[in-house]
């Protein structure tokens, strides 16, 4: 049970979320725990759609987002997110059991979106204190500065959304996926 009331409907939200969480239900089809919680806070759910928005339309492909968001999830031990990118990975990003567990490793079995995954997870694990030898893992993998970039941007996005439904400990309203108990050693 979420600590803090989550709106039951779009209605019940405050009427600053309001139009941004029709938005989501447009785009998705319903709107998850997720945004009508965040939505409590019209400021906080306007950033945090303006951010996933912004990345949306980057140079990373869906599939290779979905893989850094189960990454940071694993690592995080969101079980939320877990099992929301577990859904989205499989049902939109298409990809199998196989690579929804090397994800949740902090790897591939695409190489080049290895090199993407597993940097994510250094950047998570280690908070951002990357060596030189994980920036040219990656660059030589052939992912450009602003790929780079955006690869941050997503591991930081998905850690604020980890942090936040483990804070207010939002209802899971996906096919439940649990955390492993390893998973912070994951890209140790």
């Amino acid at each position: 049970m979420s600590r803090i009331t989550t709106p039951a409907t779009i209605d019940a939200a405050p009427a600053a979320s309001q139009g941004l969480l029709e938005a989501v239900k447009k785009q998705l089809g319903s709107t998850p725990n997720l945004f009508r919680l965040v939505g409590v806070s019209p400021a906080a759910l306007e950033g945090y759609l303006g951010m996933s928005g912004a990345l949306g339309k980057g140079a990373l492909p869906a599939q290779t987002r979905e893989r850094i968001a189960l990454a940071v999830a694993e690592i995080n031990r969101c079980d939320y997110c877990l099992s929301a990118h577990s859904y989205l990975g499989k049902n939109l990003a298409k990809l199998d059991d196989a690579e929804i567990a090397a994800n949740r490793s902090g790897a591939s079995n695409d190489a080049k979106a290895d090199a993407a995954v597993r940097f994510a997870a250094k950047v998570a694990t280690l908070r951002g204190h990357v060596s030189d030898a994980d920036f040219a893992a990656v660059q030589a993998a052939g992912y450009t500065d602003a790929q780079i970039i955006e690869i941050v941007q997503h591991v930081a996005l998905n850690s604020w959304t980890n942090y936040f439904n483990s804070v207010f400990r939002t209802e899971i309203d996906f096919p439940v996926v649990t955390a492993r108990e390893s998973a912070l050693r994951i890209a140790a």
